[in-house]
């Protein structure tokens, strides 16, 4: 308890309410939409650009795909370590500088056509400074967003974060597909170096806030208080994770057509969530509120994996992106309280770092799944996973109130 009131008291001035508090929000997480743009736009451009433009093989056309999300978790825990000591604003724009160079790396690459090699190199080592600048935008714009408007906020402010991520990347898929089509590599590239160029212009002015003062914990000590709350988060981005990754396989081994839509039910009624309750962390806590998504998401994992009918699977799809949708504030609040003030960087950071991991092994181990048990079996297996999700939360919450109670009797 007195970790939370040390982070309260640290808050800046009271911010305004409702509309103006979310511009102050938005004028802040802009910037992670232009970063998840940049991720977005060469998204549906580059796999066949490798493989079917420049020759590789399928691996290499993954590779080139995965190595940005590797980059992005190695380098997490650095972007929160390094925001604690300068600040949120030093790292959003330097992350937005990688983003970039990203762009600087496929035009490179795109120049060097004539040597496969060297032109392949120069893709990879874009998306590995994407990787990284996304992980330096993404947690500083967070904290930039909680400093400016008050940690009485966060909830809000990284469910607005989500919102611009998960937007950026809808629009950013189509308009990338777009400009490749109208002009090639080249176009696309300059779009990217164009957008991240003019978000560092407009961040640079933009007024800093303050790092907390005082000693920090040691990243380890971070770790082993984030720890259980990162595990929870793991359990239940398996859902998000199986949706998004398997539904069109799921759908073509029933002989359904609509994955499309599906996938779209899932986004709209994550974004919707997000944006219909704002205020529900702050009413009823983050654990509750965790509790009430993971007994919706799990239901509609449950409804994917028995759907007889397009529609069910449908509408499950669309209960999973509704519980799923505050998992990450609303633990997220909880989480970033239990450290100190002058942590909440290394906190964001690992807490998000967990997320990542378990969306890159979601694939793997289900598609193993898929091959001894059949393709519906993963929906099954993600239920019972988002369901220890809500046991631990449950034993979380549990824990909080006997804190609560041994501190009143003292």
């Amino acid at each position: 308890m007195s970790m939370m009131m040390a982070m309260r008291g640290t808050s800046p001035q009271p911010a305004a309410s409702g509309w103006r508090l979310n511009l102050k929000i938005m004028s802040v997480v802009v910037f992670n939409f232009v970063n998840y743009l940049t991720i977005g736009l060469p998204l549906a451009v580059l796999p066949g650009y490798v493989h079917n433009h420049m020759g590789y093989s399928a691996f290499w056309a993954g590779l080139v795909i995965s190595l940005q999300y590797l980059a992005t978790l190695i380098s997490r825990p650095w972007a929160g370590r390094y925001a604690d000591r300068v600040g949120p604003k030093r790292i959003v724009v330097l992350g937005l500088g990688g983003c970039l160079l990203s762009g600087v790396g496929y035009l490179l690459s795109l120049l060097m056509d004539s040597w496969p090699v060297t032109a392949l190199l120069f893709l990879c080592a874009g998306r590995i400074i994407l990787g990284i600048g996304q992980s330096f935008v993404g947690t500083g714009a967070t904290l930039w967003g909680v400093g400016s408007v008050g940690s009485m906020h966060i909830g809000r402010v990284i469910s607005w974060n989500g919102v611009a991520s998960y937007g950026a990347l809808a629009v950013g898929a189509p308009l990338g597909v777009w400009l490749h089509a109208i002009g090639g590599l080249g176009l696309l590239s300059a779009f990217i170096i164009l957008v991240a160029g003019l978000a560092i212009a407009a961040a640079i002015p933009r007024p800093k806030v303050k790092t907390v003062a005082g000693k920090q914990i040691p990243f380890s000590a971070v770790v082993g208080i984030i720890w259980r709350y990162g595990l929870v988060l793991a359990f239940a981005s398996c859902g998000f994770g199986v949706i998004a990754t398997f539904i069109t396989l799921f759908y073509a081994d029933k002989d359904w057509s609509g994955a499309a839509f599906a996938l779209t039910l899932f986004s709209v009624a994550f974004v919707g969530t997000r944006l219909f309750f704002p205020n529900s962390i702050n009413r009823f806590g983050g654990l509750r509120v965790s509790m009430g998504c993971f007994t919706v998401e799990a239901l509609g994992l449950l409804l994917v994996w028995q759907a007889p009918l397009p529609w069910l699977a449908g509408a499950g799809a669309l209960l999973t992106g509704a519980g799923f949708s505050l998992v990450f504030p609303a633990l997220g609040v909880v989480a970033m309280k239990e450290v100190p003030p002058q942590n909440q960087g290394s906190a964001l950071a690992t807490f998000t770092a967990f997320m990542d991991l378990s969306l890159g092994i979601v694939g793997p181990l289900a598609g193993v799944l898929m091959a001894h048990a059949g393709v519906s079996s993963i929906y099954l297996a993600a239920a019972v996973l988002v369901i220890i999700a809500l046991l631990m939360t449950l034993s979380l919450q549990r824990r909080v109130l006997r804190h609560r109670a041994s501190g009143q009797e003292g």
